[in-house]
């Protein structure tokens, strides 16, 4: 399960040698960040509060994924509140994911590549942040060390190489004890556009999970917290749980 699905998954085990007496590579510190512990499931109940404007819009829902053979993961964010919507994704190795929403009107519609720019239920997340991201899609530079929330991380830019973009870049910062992503930033047309922020990070049965994180626009302003309220990991599913067919 790759750096950024694991933000998603766990909302949406440090190591025992610390690396900085290495000299990395972009590369090697994202290597690294895939390999912590990750969970073969996962189940969560999420508030998000959606901020433009001065206006506070607040919606839950539940998240369930499932870590599949060959890179084929699964998951479904199903709304409960205010409106009832449900997103199905199938990740895949090499190509794009597969996504579906059931609108609130019970309708099935594919979300196709050009709509990955999209905004997701209105909120400061497009459903391109919320589908999984292959690391070999992508060519990393370390570009130095800095501090996030008192956590010095590695800042490693992210630049895509295969398959179409949406940003011209990202950049991670990664923690240096943990190697958990602290922050990312998003760049759109050469100028920053929004960052991502992994914030109350605890320990749930040897995974590091997010209790709070804060996708925030940096010139229209705005921001959408995601507050995680519950979660547990390793329940049993089934891949056949993730079927089209369970959004009808």
């Amino acid at each position: 399960m790759n750096t950024i699905q694991k933000v998603a998954v766990y909302t949406f085990l440090g190591v025992m040698i610390h690396a900085g007496a290495f000299a990395l590579t972009g590369r090697e510190v994202v290597d690294r960040s895939e390999d912590i512990a990750s969970p073969d499931t996962a189940t969560s109940e999420v508030v998000m509060e959606i901020t433009k404007k001065g206006n506070l819009t607040e919606k839950t829902f539940s998240l369930t994924a499932m870590e599949g053979e060959s890179e084929e993961d699964r998951a479904l964010i199903a709304f409960h509140k205010p409106s009832r919507i449900k997103l199905l994704t199938h990740s895949h190795k090499a190509k794009d994911d597969d996504q579906w929403l059931q609108m609130s009107s019970g309708k099935v519609k594919r979300i196709s590549q050009s709509s990955k720019k999209k905004a997701f239920v209105n909120s400061h997340f497009t459903y391109e942040d919320i589908s999984s991201r292959d690391v070999d899609d992508y060519a990393y530079t370390l570009l130095g060390n800095e501090t996030v929330g008192g956590e010095p991380c590695y800042k490693v830019e992210s630049i895509r190489i295969r398959g179409k973009k949406v940003y011209d870049k990202t950049v991670l910062y990664i923690s240096e004890k943990d190697w958990f992503l602290r922050r990312m930033d998003f760049y759109s047309k050469g100028k920053l556009l929004k960052i991502l922020e992994n914030k109350d990070i605890r320990t749930v049965d040897g995974i590091l999970t997010p209790y709070v994180v804060v996708m925030r626009r940096v010139k229209q302003g705005g921001t959408t917290r995601l507050l995680l309220k519950e979660v547990h990991y390793n329940l049993p599913l089934k891949m056949t749980d993730f079927r089209k067919e369970s959004l009808r």
